[in-house]
């Protein structure tokens, strides 16, 4: 059930501590003090028996060091690992990082017929069996006639050194000859060893054996009847999702076919937290309401305005945080934990460059000029738009910037249309934009193109007049309507049938996407309930035919699904079309 939680009082002494995400710029001496803090020092009392502080230091600063070979081939010297592949071919291991392959929760993978083995702690160190997966528990509960032979012993320290270095088993076969032997020496190691012993260990907070805890977030700045078509979907998923328990728990009771019922199903729990105030305060309450109740991950979640403290919260606790309806995503290119539809409005503007690039090679060199207000989406746009025309060798534009609130100036249409005419106008505006082309229509002496956000003008976007149309081009993020037939049906049958909004805001569709990739990768998770290998899964999964956008996909690192957008056209006559121009790539 999806319920509105009580948002206790932030206790800041109880705050969780800093996730490590980058090493330190002084890289050699701390390395060395690390490697040196993994060895019992030479003043040490009778005994050498460290502090229980010390030895939980040392024990830290070995898995920090660990993580960094493991995820980006980086030996705490700060130097790349080196390696070989295939006898003779010499490698950079930040290119054959152990992550690349075995994935960043270290439980395997397949590609490219290669099948990549589980690495984690849990499972290196322990007999890997033929077959089927069961739990030592419940494979001691089998028959002879289940059990499966033994495909080769636990690891150990020294045969997984054999089998980083040479290439050889437990059970001394040699590894796949695309699995590269790394040079690694006893330090480095040691290190590397005690963070997959750490790797996927424990199951991650908001799993019980009979539930999977979730949460949404909801801004204060979300009118009441979108943060209801949102959360009336979540609830129907949860329903659904729910009503299959009695099926599943009668198949779980017989071991023998354990396997092949859906061991990783629990009963999804969806809480609902409901933002108050300014998003100065919103990192407290995110605490509080975590603190009382830990979820698995965040599903959906909206904002009218800024992401940005919901999605710095899921980075801190490295909670998923799976397609939330906002425009305004974090464009960074290194954070993990927040999964997006795209970019939202600075992908926009950044495939309006792009567009406009194409269009004409030598606006190099003219005019180009943004309008839009000193507001959050036309700061978005503009930044978009900036980014990818600097990045393209352009000169940049220049931007005329209106206040936030206010009239729009009556002399402006003559500014655009006079001897200093921009070549083209970016004019990231909403319904305003509309009597605005139509004076621009009136003009002969006009920009020779004007790119408009549809999701900016929203319905405002069919009061173009006609005149208008034959300038204009407009940024648009979804599939086109007259395209969509196929691809929305399922979504609106089922939308329909549970008394669910279907309209062009594409909240409950958006949801409707999230709740078939959730029925997709939450049953391949089986028993192994960690965040990491969620989101790896989510990097694997197939994502053709969804609702709303054109194209998803993600893969290894990629946090926005959607990487495209088309530019497109009105046609003629009262009841126009949008015509499909170019789909842009920014």
């Amino acid at each position: 059930m999806i319920q509105k939680s009580d948002s206790p009082a932030f206790n800041r002494d109880k705050a969780p501590r800093l996730r490590l995400r980058a090493w330190p710029s002084r890289l050699p001496v701390l390395a060395l003090f690390c490697l040196l803090a993994l060895r019992p020092p030479a003043h040490a009392d009778p005994g050498g028996a460290p502090t229980p502080e010390s030895a939980a230091s040392r024990r830290t600063l070995a898995v920090r060091l660990g993580e960094r070979i493991y995820r980006e081939g980086i030996l705490p010297s700060g130097k790349p690992v080196e390696a070989v592949i295939g006898g003779d071919l010499a490698v950079n291991g930040r290119m054959f990082s152990c992550a690349n392959c075995h994935t960043r929760s270290g439980l395997g993978s397949a590609e490219g017929g290669v099948a990549t083995p589980p690495i984690a702690g849990s499972k290196l160190f322990q007999p890997s069996f033929f077959g089927r997966d069961f739990t030592p528990a419940q494979r001691s509960a089998l028959s002879e006639h289940y059990r499966a032979p033994l495909r080769r012993p636990a690891y150990t320290g020294e045969t997984l050194a054999a089998a980083l270095r040479q290439g050889i088993d437990p059970a001394g076969r040699a590894l796949n000859p695309v699995m590269p032997r790394y040079r690694l020496d006893d330090d480095e190691m040691a290190v590397l060893t005690a963070y997959l012993k750490s790797l996927s260990a424990e199951p991650s907070p908001g799993v019980t054996a009979e539930t999977l805890r979730c949460a949404t977030v909801v801004a204060p700045d979300v009118p009441p009847e979108e943060s209801a078509a949102m959360l009336a979907t979540l609830q129907a998923f949860a329903d659904d999702w729910n009503a299959r328990a009695p099926a599943r728990q009668a198949l779980a009771q017989y071991p023998e076919i354990a396997q092949e019922s859906d061991l990783s199903y629990r009963k999804l729990s969806i809480s609902r937290w409901q933002l108050q105030g300014p998003p100065a305060s919103w990192r407290g309450q995110l605490e509080a309401y975590y603190g009382q109740e830990p979820v698995f991950a965040l599903l959906g979640g909206i904002a009218k305005g800024e992401w940005k403290p919901i999605h710095d919260f899921s980075e801190r606790h490295g909670i998923p945080c799976i397609f939330p309806i906002t425009d305004h995503p974090e464009t960074t290119p290194t954070d993990w934990y927040t999964l997006y539809f795209s970019k939202g409005l600075f992908q926009e503007g950044a495939a309006a460059a792009g567009g406009l690039g194409k269009a004409s090679e030598s606006s190099a060199g003219k005019n180009v000029v943004q309008l839009y207000r000193d507001n959050g989406e036309g700061r978005a746009l503009a930044a978009g738009f900036e980014a990818a025309w600097r990045a393209s060798g352009r000169t940049p534009p220049v931007n005329r910037v209106l206040p936030a609130n206010g009239a729009i100036p009556q002399d402006l249409v003559r500014q655009l249309t006079g001897p200093e005419r921009p070549t083209a106008l970016l004019l990231w505006l909403g319904k305003e934009a509309v009597p605005i082309m139509e004076s621009l229509a009136e003009r002969e002496r006009r920009p020779a193109a004007v790119y408009l956000s549809a999701t900016l003008m929203q319905r405002d976007l069919w009061k173009l007049p006609e005149q208008a149309r034959e300038f204009a081009s407009i940024a648009y993020p979804y599939r086109l309507p007259q395209d969509e037939a196929m691809h929305a049906g399922y979504s609106k049958v089922w939308l329909r049938g549970r008394g669910l909004p279907v309209d062009d805001r594409r909240i409950a569709s958006r949801m409707y996407t999230l709740m078939l990739l959730m029925n997709e990768v939450i049953p391949k998770m089986r028993r192994n309930f960690y965040r990491d290998h969620f989101l790896d899964l989510i990097d694997r999964s197939s994502l053709h035919g969804y609702p709303d956008y054109e194209r998803l996909s993600f893969g290894p690192g990629q946090r926005y699904a959607s990487k495209g957008w088309y530019l497109v056209t009105l046609s003629r006559g009262p009841n126009p079309i949008l015509i499909k121009s170019d789909w842009i790539v920014p």
